[in-house]
């Protein structure tokens, strides 16, 4: 979700920089009067203010400054999405996921479609434990956006909440797909260290997890078979092919 919330930030990074606009005035008039400049307490100065403080606040470590700053932008900019999008993912950031879970589920209710809002109330959820709501979300976000990874994710969590039609449709779906064999997955060894895997060979230690559970052993092995054929060192399908 890295690429999203840092596209987030971006914007308010962009807004930043810019100076305080000038409010244009005809200069060839006789009297050659000098254009005025943006009033210090128009809505406009006081956003590039804002802007660069929280740019300024975000570079030096300080989010506590920065969340204030966003939620004066928030409160004098009430139909800009950006700055509760960017507070969501300050949030998730800063692991205080029941912020960011409420502040993103508070964006959706104004756009159910914004991608930052399903990622982080995603994330969000599924750290606290409430899968089921964070189910939906990244259904949504595989829908709305094709990535991938929260196609995985859809599948494991509908493993995890025993919907094992559900999950082995999804899985099914991720292996079939000619872009899996091209995104890896981390996953953790015995000694604590990350190995690397395709996506495709983790979708198939999956839809072995899935057989597994249902009692299909049969099923079970030959998925986790396929996971070692795409990935021979694939601690994890090792470990569930001997334990069947």
């Amino acid at each position: 979700m890295n690429k999203m919330m840092k596209y987030a930030v971006l914007i308010l990074l962009l807004c930043a920089i810019v100076q305080p606009a000038v409010m244009a005035q005809d200069s060839s008039n006789a009297q050659g009067e000098v254009p005025a400049t943006v009033p210090a307490d128009s809505n406009k100065a006081r956003n590039n203010s804002d802007n660069r403080i929280y740019a300024l606040a975000m570079r030096y470590n300080d989010a506590s400054v920065a969340k204030i700053k966003l939620y004066e932008l928030m409160e004098r900019n009430p139909n800009n999405l950006s700055y509760p999008e960017t507070l969501a993912s300050l949030y998730f950031e800063m692991e205080q996921y029941g912020s960011s879970a409420l502040v993103a589920l508070d964006i959706l209710e104004r756009n159910d479609k914004s991608l930052v809002g399903l990622e982080v109330a995603a994330f969000s959820l599924e750290q606290l434990g409430a899968l089921e709501r964070a189910l939906p979300h990244f259904e949504s976000l595989h829908l709305l956006s094709g990535d991938l990874f929260s196609l995985y994710k859809t599948s494991y969590l509908q493993y995890s909440l025993k919907k094992y039609e559900e999950a082995l449709n999804s899985v099914n779906m991720l292996i079939k797909d000619k872009k899996a064999a091209e995104q890896n997955l981390n996953f953790p060894r015995e000694d604590n260290t990350m190995q690397e895997v395709s996506m495709v060979a983790a979708a198939q230690n999956l839809k072995g997890l899935i057989y597994k559970d249902q009692g299909s052993a049969a099923e079970a092995r030959t998925a986790f078979e396929e996971a070692l054929a795409l990935n021979p060192e694939f601690e994890l399908a090792k470990e569930n092919l001997a334990g069947l």
